[in-house]
């Protein structure tokens, strides 16, 4: 477990002992629980509603019209001079493969 040394203004550190206390913790243990559900609440998956769906596939639409047509020459070219990235650690093709099936699945 790791120790981290916190300044924290007079009035934020009174809050989080009133609210630790009204969970009958200590206030350590408030403070963990609150950045552990904040770091949660990060990477939570929202759904998102129907409407927004439909109008990022107006613009989308609209976007690739905008954009005219390209010939193969261009997109080879366009691609050849894009930057090279190293591939995330774990992103094999088989979990690529996994998600691709796996959104598959759920297309509505």
């Amino acid at each position: 477990m790791s120790r981290m040394t916190l300044r924290l203004p007079e009035s934020l550190h009174e809050q989080l002992a009133a609210l630790a206390r009204d969970e009958a913790v200590s206030l350590n243990q408030y403070i963990v629980y609150a950045l552990t559900r904040q770091v949660t609440l990060a990477y939570t998956v929202q759904p998102v509603p129907e409407e927004k769906i439909k109008e990022q596939k107006a613009a989308y639409t609209a976007l690739l019209q905008g954009l005219g047509q390209s010939t193969f020459a261009e997109v080879e070219k366009a691609l050849a001079a894009r930057a090279k990235v190293k591939p995330e650690q774990g992103l094999t093709p088989d979990t690529v493969k996994a998600l691709r099936d796996r959104i598959a699945r759920h297309k509505i």
